[in-house]
């Protein structure tokens, strides 16, 4: 009878994921493809995790979004984004609310760091289906590799020099 009740307590205590990959989250960018796996399977685990400890994880998680947001930073860059164009103001706002999310935690907010992982889980799509895509869209088409970070023509982006967001809705 205890086995049955511990399979049937994990069973009742297994969450299922907030964030699924889907193909809506596809940008066409292998590299950044991973990333964002990546990134959704880290908002789950913080998701499954009980929130009394959920700090590590979230502390990790963080780590991990400061250097996906770095890796598409320095892509735009060499491909011809202005350094401050919105794709990179989105992500810079991103990471303050990020940062300040342990302080809260620490002053004794023991939820927030799920609401932020919810809040995350909802925006994330959208960022991925518009500005993301749109980010993969122009590195294809400046025949940027995401693997080696290199231009296959480095005069391909000369005179390019973009200031939106690099979205699929706006240049």
């Amino acid at each position: 009878m205890t086995t049955t009740a511990t399979s049937s307590s994990v069973a009742h205590t297994q969450i299922p994921p907030v964030m699924a990959w889907t193909d809506s989250l596809h940008t066409g960018d292998a590299r950044m493809d991973e990333t964002h796996r990546e990134f959704t399977d880290m908002i789950n685990q913080i998701l499954a995790t009980p929130e009394d400890a959920q700090l590590p994880v979230y502390k990790a998680f963080l780590a991990h979004t400061v250097e996906h947001f770095e890796q598409e930073e320095r892509w735009m860059l060499a491909t011809g984004f202005s350094a401050d164009n919105c794709h990179a103001e989105h992500h810079a706002t991103i990471l303050e609310t990020m940062r300040v999310v342990e302080a809260h935690y620490l002053d004794s907010d023991k939820t927030i760091i799920t609401r932020m992982a919810e809040a995350l889980a909802e925006w994330f799509p959208g960022h991925a289906g518009s500005m993301d895509a749109g980010l993969a869209a122009h590195l294809k088409s400046v025949g940027f590799d995401s693997e080696s970070e290199t231009l296959a023509d480095p005069l391909a982006i000369q005179n390019v020099t973009m200031s939106g967001c690099g979205s699929v809705s706006c240049s």
